[in-house]
């Protein structure tokens, strides 16, 4: 049975494709794309803008697998909740640099029994080999800390202002698409511009030796609920943050 959409989604995605007429072929450059991606929302509450890039490469290869964070400059516009593991004077860092939750072996036992209330999670080294057996838990929801994140760190007051001023973490999945937030509908264009240009610099500096031809090959933007939003790919690979 076909899906069938509503008054409010039809009407915004009206607006897409007259934004596309205007523009001819191909996708919209990428400050006019962020515009209409806040524009078309439809959610009545405070819709995540997101960006979804399909790469040019081979996930099914070990050295073509990214994974890696950056920091939007703008922020995400979430209240994100973090949970450090670390014992001593890094719990005490951990604990000033704003972390919400913060423990040792305790907390470890928490997540064990099923706790999972929080966004990101980071652990100091030394206590990764308590924290590893939580990958049955952590794994699955996108929790564990892990090194090429930057969420496995003895610099646990920095990695949570980071975590806290807007850094993300992206990774491709197993049909080399990268999902990541950009903003919220409520930001101004130039902000979620600023957000995209951050993730494209990013995913471009990570860009495996492995892979070959055209790395940034289809990128949409699109509203919590809202209608895909097609971006010049080539004009994207121009955006430096520089």
């Amino acid at each position: 049975m076909a899906k069938r959409h509503g008054k409010k989604y039809l009407e915004a995605l009206k607006k897409v494709e007259e934004a596309l007429g205007q523009n001819g072929d191909g996708g919209l450059e990428p400050i006019k794309a962020c515009q209409v991606a806040r524009d078309t929302s439809i959610s009545k509450f405070d819709a995540t803008v997101e960006a979804h890039i399909r790469l040019g490469i081979d996930v099914r290869h070990a050295d073509q697998q990214i994974r890696s964070a950056v920091t939007l400059p703008r922020g995400t516009g979430k209240s994100i909740r973090v949970a450090v593991f670390a014992a001593g004077e890094k719990e005490r860092e951990a604990k000033e640099a704003g972390a919400d939750i913060v423990g040792g072996e305790d907390l470890v036992k928490r997540v064990s029994e099923g706790f999972t209330d929080f966004d990101v999670a980071i652990a100091t080294p030394d206590i990764m080999s308590k924290v590893g057996p939580l990958g049955r838990i952590l794994g699955p929801r996108g929790l564990m800390p892990n090194p090429k994140s930057g969420t496995v760190t003895f610099d646990v007051a920095r990695a949570v202002k980071e975590v806290k001023g807007g850094r993300i973490e992206f990774r491709a999945d197993k049909f080399g698409i990268v999902h990541a937030p950009i903003g919220k509908a409520s930001f101004d264009t130039e902000a979620l511009h600023e957000n995209f240009t951050a993730l494209i610099e990013a995913l471009v500096k990570n860009k495996p030796s492995a892979a070959k031809g055209q790395y940034l090959r289809t990128i949409y933007l699109a509203s919590t609920m809202g209608p895909s939003v097609p971006v010049d790919v080539r004009e994207a690979g121009k955006l430096t943050t520089g």
